[in-house]
């Protein structure tokens, strides 16, 4: 079982002595990987499934500039996001943006894991029709795809969303690899979106057992549908900070194979303190 951590920058806030600080407390105690979430735009009366209300005032840092900060500080910890939304961004801009962290960071942009967004007010801010995001995401994906694997020839795409002619994308991700997407989200929709097009799946926290397992049924079979090795595909879960080995255990036996955990404590040594208790507490490094 590989472990990583999430921070969120909206409740942890935005110091980047305390960012960097929990960072390589992580790779100090052997965490694989460390993840940051993305929302581009908040607005009043936003809100999450669920009735969640979030301020508008939220302070959400950019994760992709946060992560290139953090392979700085850094040597060994892969940089994830958790998740970044894709149908926001266009793929040209965007495939530069993650080959260079991952050109910088020798090959830990590793983990980027998309998501479609939920809320309706931040698609329109950046004025993308809500109602398309998941065909633009797949067209994305596409996309990033071509660019990182062309060559000087440059390479050629035409869709509904997004057209490019002989586009030459430089320099490549580290040792000229095709980095991997891992796709979140807690629908079926995701679930099959993972299968087809994705290297793993990132389920969302609010599914109840049966709803999970019935997704990663789904991922698996339309994996093998299109012609790919289910058992490839990566099973990311979240986590909890007092959870045992039994019940790490336990995620392993249904194919779970990274665990990602939050943080409570909001000052340095606190964090320090709860990370390295979860370490020793499961032998991690």
């Amino acid at each position: 079982m590989k472990f990583g951590l999430a921070y969120n920058t909206a409740s942890h806030g935005t110091d980047p002595d305390l960012l960097s600080a929990a960072a390589r407390h992580a790779e100090n105690c052997g965490f694989e990987s460390f993840y940051l979430s993305e929302h581009i735009v908040m607005y009043p009366g936003a809100e999450l499934p669920g009735y969640i209300p979030l301020p508008p005032d939220l302070a959400v840092a950019d994760p992709l500039e946060c992560l290139a900060y953090l392979a700085a500080a850094t040597s060994t910890l892969l940089l994830g996001t958790g998740v970044l939304l894709l149908p926001y961004h266009h793929p040209v801009v965007l495939a530069k943006q993650l080959a260079t962290i991952d050109f910088l960071s020798r090959g830990r942009m590793s983990l980027l894991t998309i998501g479609l967004g939920v809320l309706p007010g931040e698609a329109a801010a950046i004025g993308v029709d809500f109602t398309t995001r998941g065909r633009r995401a797949d067209e994305a994906i596409d996309v990033l795809r071509l660019l990182w694997g062309g060559d000087a020839a440059g390479v050629s795409f035409q869709g509904e969303f997004f057209s490019l002619t002989a586009a030459c994308s430089f320099p490549k991700p580290h040792d000229g690899r095709i980095l991997p997407i891992h796709v979140g989200g807690s629908s079926l929709a995701a679930a099959r979106r993972a299968g087809r097009r994705g290297d793993g799946y990132f389920p969302g926290g609010r599914l109840t057992a049966e709803q999970r397992a019935g997704q990663i049924t789904v991922m698996r079979a339309e994996a093998a549908a299109a012609g790919r090795d289910p058992a490839a595909l990566e099973y990311t879960r979240w986590g909890q900070l007092d959870m045992t080995a039994d019940e790490v255990q336990a995620l392993a036996s249904q194919g779970v194979t990274r665990l990602i955990i939050s943080p409570r404590a909001t000052e340095e040594a606190d964090l320090a303190a709860e990370l390295a208790g979860f370490a020793r507490r499961l032998g991690l490094g």
